[in-house]
């Protein structure tokens, strides 16, 4: 058996293990780009803070404010001055120590003198690992929390799979029927729920249909056994009474012996050939299609009951109509129904068969002037082994094997309302490029 070979961990730990990482890896992007953020923003802000130092500077080197003067006033709030007059004396104030790594801006005052402006970062940078330091620790504490939050989350999440396969052990321990019968049908879950629904349905009436067949086929072949007990019982019986008979039995009780063994090893042989017709129907029935003119294969039908039996008065009438079919399984299907409508028509009674043509099809009454089928037997004569009248004799599949014939050539063979006797009406496509002859 092929299967998926599908992964079957656990979808809870997947899916928790699968949004820890993501959230990681979101909140390692998201202090990444804080961190960067904050250090444009702080060098942005120290940059500008030394500009409008520049400004200032100006402004008091235009006022002609001394050397000393001008770095105290300058100095402080993270900022160090240097000033170096056209003298070549630098000006600071006391223990003042540049550093050149930190942002620096060196600008020519208006009097000539170079000044240089350093800033102090350690406040910033300190300000930096903090925020650092809280948002990692931050970060851990939002994982920790989401590890243990999530799992039931998710447990509650996936609720209805636990559904889905509770109800899946349900029905392997027969108890059928039962459905989820999702609430929505437009979510994922709602699709599953469904699909999986569908799927019982559909398995649930294959197992019905299974068992339907199969009880079918039981009782098939407890009609099958059932209707050959008689023939066979009566031929055992005749052929062992003969072979006992004495020499001295009357010629005339022989022969009717002999006669009676003869009809029963035909019935036999009768309903064999019917059953292997209804097993070839079954398995698809080869059919040799042709022009088929069918009035003319109703009198060679009608023929055959004229001599056989002659007390019955057959006619047909009608028109010619030409169709596509198999011209001995289409005499089957007429010798069957004659045969039934003779079976139930008293002596001196009468058959008839018309032929019309209608639309794009083909249709044969059978009339006779029997007892008819009364309204709630019309469907139930075309089951198998059903006789409507067991005096007439016959085991009931002449009709079964006529309407199988008829839905193997595209047609219907059903049995009508008529105001005396009984009324079976077959229909067949007509040829299209048929013409009556």
């Amino acid at each position: 058996m092929r299967g998926y070979g599908w992964r079957s961990g656990s979808l809870r730990g997947r899916v928790t293990s699968s949004t820890l990482l993501v959230v990681a890896a979101t909140l390692v992007v998201l202090l990444v780009a804080v961190d960067a953020l904050f250090g444009f923003l702080a060098t942005t802000q120290t940059e500008d803070r030394l500009a409008d130092r520049v400004q200032f500077a100006v402004q008091l080197d235009r006022r002609n404010v001394r050397a000393d003067r001008l770095v105290r006033r300058l100095s402080g709030a993270g900022i160090e001055v240097m000033l170096v007059d056209l003298a070549g004396r630098q000006h600071t104030l006391g223990g003042f120590q540049p550093n050149l790594g930190t942002p620096t801006l060196t600008r020519r005052l208006p009097s000539g003198a170079l000044l240089t402006l350093y800033a102090d970062t350690e406040a910033i940078d300190a300000t930096r690992n903090t925020l650092r330091m809280l948002m990692l620790i931050a970060g851990i504490a939002a994982l920790a929390a989401l590890g243990f939050v999530l799992p039931v989350t998710i447990r509650h999440a996936t609720r209805p799979m636990d559904d889905m396969a509770d109800l899946a052990r349900q029905i392997a321990l027969g108890e059928r029927g039962k459905r989820l019968t999702p609430e929505r049908r437009d979510t994922e879950l709602g699709r599953t729920a469904a699909a999986f629904d569908s799927m019982l349905d559909a398995l649930e009436g294959a197992e019905r249909q299974a068992r339907e067949s199969e009880n079918r086929s039981r009782q098939f072949l407890a009609d099958v056994a059932h209707e050959l007990r008689t023939p066979l019982a009566g031929i055992q019986a005749t052929a062992e009474a003969v072979l006992q008979a004495p020499q001295a039995m009357p010629a005339e009780e022989r022969e009717r012996m002999q006669l009676l063994l003869v009809r029963e090893t035909r019935r036999a042989g009768r309903l064999v050939d019917d059953l292997l017709a209804l097993a070839r129907i079954d398995a698809g029935l080869g059919l040799h299609r042709e022009p088929v003119q069918l009035r003319a294969l109703c009198e060679a039908e009608a023929e055959h009951v004229r001599l056989r039996d002659p007390d019955l008065m057959v006619s047909v009438a009608g028109q010619e109509a030409m169709v596509i079919g198999d011209a001995q399984r289409l005499g089957q299907v007429l010798a069957n129904l004659l045969d039934n409508a003779r079976r139930h028509t008293p002596p001196g009674g009468a058959i008839t068969m018309t032929v019309a043509r209608r639309d794009v099809h083909a249709v044969v009454d059978v009339t006779d002037t029997g007892p008819g089928v009364p309204p709630s037997a019309r469907e139930l004569i075309f089951h198998r082994f059903v006789r409507h009248d067991t005096a007439s004799g016959g085991a009931g599949l002449g009709l079964p094997i006529a309407r199988g014939l008829a839905l193997a050539h595209g047609g219907t063979l059903t049995c009508e309302e008529s105001a005396s006797g009984a009324l079976f009406r077959l229909r067949l496509p007509l040829w299209a490029d048929g013409s009556a002859s």
